[in-house]
């Protein structure tokens, strides 16, 4: 019986190493984007006049501002880091099961 594609993509080891670390790095991103935006929210609920501290005295700024833009741009950046380990090592893996596969 000969096998398929799908089945020797499936059976290769290099695809279980592909899918667990691609995974992993994903959870990773994703606790940390999570401990950080929901860290903000808990702040916000509970010590609210932390966040509503002037930048400096007699700014109008507070400093609830530039927290939240950074939590903006850091899920900017995870997902930056993301794809640059998706298209460097995650691809060159992925070419290679399929090249077994053929």
């Amino acid at each position: 019986m000969s096998l398929t594609a799908t089945d020797k993509i499936l059976k290769d080891p290099d695809f279980q190493t592909l899918t667990s670390r691609r995974s992993r790095f994903a959870w990773l991103l994703a606790g940390i984007m999570l401990t950080v935006f929901y860290g903000f929210i808990l702040v916000v609920a509970f010590v609210p006049d932390l966040l509503a501290t002037k930048v400096a005295p007699g700014a109008t700024l507070s400093i609830g501002w530039p927290i939240g833009a950074a939590i903006i741009i850091l899920s900017w950046v995870l997902t930056a880091i993301y794809v640059r380990r998706a298209n460097s090592e995650f691809e060159a893996l992925n070419n290679k099961i399929l090249e077994n596969a053929k």
